[in-house]
C-alpha cells in the first residue's frame, strides 16, 4: 500500500497550482490524469487585471497578480523553461464613446494602477485602429501548453503522475481518509475541469461549461509584439505566429473544432487586420465556467476527505494559484472559505 497525503484528480492549471503548494508544504501526493480535458492546454494564457469588455477590475486582482508573479517565475527556474511572457495589451477602441468609457474607468482608484491614462497612438500598419488604443498595465501571457507538458514530465520523473482515468467506484473513504486501489491518502482533491460532470461526488455542482475555440495564424508582415484586444484578441506567440480567439458557446459541449467558429473568428479578424495571413491550427476546449464567474471550491458536505477545485473559467492562470491557496488553508487549518468561491453558495 502506497501512503500519500493527497490524491489529486486532473492535471490542468488548477492542479499545477495546488501541487506547488503541497510541494512547498512538504506534503506527499499523486496525480491522476487521462488527458481528456483540454481547456488548460488550448488556453491562450493571458493574464491581466482588467475585464476589457466592460472596463472593470478583475476580482481579487491584486492578490492574484502577486501569486502569478511569484509562482510562474519559480516554475520557470525549476523546470528550465520560459513560460511567463510580460506583454502589453492594447484595447482597440471602436469609437470616441469607448475612449470616454476608458477614461471614466481609469479615473477610479481601483483601476488607475492597471490602466494607462494616455491614448496610445502607436502606428501598427496592419491593424485598422482609427480611434487608437488604451494600454493595460501589469499584463502578460503564460505559455500553458509548454508549462503543462514540462510539469507532467517532472511529475512522471518523480513517480507522482498516473496517466489513467480515475475510477470513482474503486475509491473508498472513511473518517481516516481515502483508499484507491493500492493508494491510501488523507484527502482527495478533484480538479477535473468540465470532466467533473462524470464525478459522482461533485457532478451536481453549478458548473456550466463554455466551449472556446482558438485559431493560430501565420502573418509574416504583421510584426506585432503586443496583444490586441478588439472583437477578437490577437496574441503574438513567436515565429510570425499569433493566437486569434476566442469563441464562446454554452450549448456545444464537444471538444472538436467547428467550421462555424472558425468562420466567426476569421470574420472578426478580417475587420481589423490589413495584411495577408494563413490559418495553421484550430483547437477547442470546454472552459469550466459558472454563472457568477467565481470558482467552485470546497469540501464535500458528507464526505469530509473529498474536495473540489474547479470553475476557473477563462482566467485560470490568474485564479488558479489564489484559490489553491484558499483550499489548502481550509484542508490543513480549517480556515473557512470566502463564500464567493465556496461551491455550496448555490
Amino acid at each position: 500500500m502506497r501512503h500519500v497525503d493527497y490524491i489529486i484528480v486532473g492535471c490542468g492549471l488548477a492542479s499545477v497550482a495546488f501541487c506547488e503548494i503541497l510541494k512547498a508544504e512538504n506534503k506527499s501526493f499523486v496525480v491522476f490524469d487521462d488527458a481528456s480535458q483540454k481547456s488548460s492546454i488550448v488556453a491562450a494564457g493571458l493574464y491581466n487585471p482588467v475585464i476589457l469588455k466592460r472596463f472593470t477590475k478583475v476580482w481579487q486582482s491584486k492578490e492574484q497578480l502577486h501569486l502569478v508573479n511569484s509562482m510562474y517565475p519559480k516554475l520557470e527556474k525549476e523546470l528550465g523553461i520560459k513560460v511567463d511572457h510580460k506583454l502589453k495589451i492594447l484595447r482597440r477602441f471602436a469609437s470616441i464613446e469607448e475612449q470616454n468609457l476608458w477614461f471614466e474607468a481609469q479615473s477610479k482608484p481601483e483601476l488607475e494602477t492597471y490602466m494607462s491614462p494616455d491614448i496610445i497612438k502607436t502606428s501598427l500598419p496592419c491593424i485598422d485602429a482609427p480611434f487608437h488604443f488604451g494600454e493595460v498595465l501589469h499584463a502578460g501571457r503564460i505559455d500553458t501548453k509548454t508549462l503543462l507538458m514540462a510539469y507532467k514530465e517532472r511529475l512522471k520523473s518523480k513517480h507522482h503522475l498516473l496517466e489513467e482515468q480515475f475510477q470513482y467506484d474503486a475509491m473508498t473513504h472513511s473518517e481516516e481518509g481515502v483508499v484507491y486501489k493500492d493508494i491510501k491518502a488523507k484527502h482527495a482533491v478533484f480538479a477535473e475541469g468540465f470532466g467533473v460532470k462524470r464525478n459522482p461526488y461533485f457532478k451536481d455542482i453549478k458548473l456550466n461549461g463554455n466551449k472556446g475555440e482558438v485559431l493560430t495564424i501565420e502573418a509574416p508582415d504583421l510584426h506585432l509584439n503586443v496583444a490586441i484586444k478588439s472583437s477578437v484578441f490577437l496574441l503574438p506567440i513567436g515565429q510570425y505566429r499569433y493566437y486569434v480567439g476566442a469563441t464562446y458557446n454554452r450549448e456545444d459541449k464537444s471538444q472538436e473544432p467547428t467550421l462555424k467558429a472558425k468562420e466567426e473568428l476569421l470574420r472578426k479578424l478580417r475587420s481589423i487586420l490589413k495584411c495577408d495571413f494563413k490559418v495553421v491550427n484550430h483547437v477547442a476546449g470546454i472552459r469550466p465556467t459558472t454563472v457568477d464567474r467565481r470558482p467552485l471550491v470546497g469540501r464535500h458536505s458528507k464526505h469530509k476527505n473529498l474536495y473540489v477545485l474547479n470553475g476557473l473559467g477563462t482566467r485560470g492562470v490568474m485564479i488558479g494559484p489564489y484559490v489553491s491557496q484558499q483550499l489548502f488553508q481550509l484542508i490543513e487549518y480549517d480556515e473557512p472559505l470566502d463564500m464567493e468561491i465556496n461551491f455550496q453558495r448555490f
